[in-house]
């Protein structure tokens, strides 16, 4: 097997990076972290073969590979389960739902990421107030995913799945600036932060302000 070398920002501090890392580290393989410090555009010179120009991004021997949604599902299927851990669940439906959860938090809620951005949950903390039209974003969101979690568990389905790793993202934004949230829908944010491959991501040294 050629060797994997996953690429990210050099803060630690884009969500999606964590979702490829922490496919990585669910898979239980082995791999090379490298970071690329995007200020100084470092994903555009010499060797860096991502064809977006952008991170996350996968490599393995000669063949590059960027987006987390499509690195995760390249991990999918060239690391099966039973061999390794699953990254998607097993029935078709959950399959499904999963990664229509995985492109709505891509897609959708400009409102909470811009005013709510990943450096908040590694950095300083927001100051100021959501808007109302973050406001909207979150109860749209919370009327998505509540029905979801009703069943108490710390995951989305019996198993825990890639979609978690971007669900509790989203969430933390808001737990950790002190936007209150449902207990249950809490308790879950909460308990995917603390999982080993995303608390993982959570202590790898950072500069005290990105860099």
């Amino acid at each position: 097997m050629s060797e994997l070398t996953l690429y990210v920002d050099a803060n630690y501090e884009s969500p999606w990076a964590l979702t490829a890392f922490a496919a990585l580290e669910e898979k239980q393989l082995p791999y090379r972290l490298v970071t690329r410090q995007l200020s100084k555009r470092e994903t555009f010179g010499p060797g860096y073969g991502a064809r977006t120009k952008r991170v996350p991004a996968l490599q393995r021997g000669d063949f590059w590979l960027a987006e987390s949604v499509a690195i995760a599902e390249y991990l999918a299927e060239s690391f099966p389960y039973p061999a390794h851990p699953r990254l998607f669940p097993e029935n078709l439906e959950e399959r499904a739902t999963c990664r229509e959860l995985q492109h709505w938090l891509r897609t959708d809620f400009m409102a909470l990421r811009e005013q709510r951005p990943t450096t908040t949950l590694w950095f300083s903390r927001a100051t100021t107030p959501l808007t109302a039209g973050a406001q909207d974003a979150l109860a749209r969101l919370l009327e998505g995913i509540e029905p979801l979690l009703a069943h108490g568990r710390p995951t989305l389905f019996g198993q825990w799945c890639i979609a978690d790793v971007d669900l509790a993202v989203m969430l933390q934004r808001l737990n950790l600036n002190g936007t209150a949230l449902p207990p249950q829908v809490k308790a879950y944010a909460e308990a995917n932060w603390l999982r080993p491959s995303v608390a993982k991501w959570n202590a790898l040294p950072r500069a005290a302000t990105p860099v």
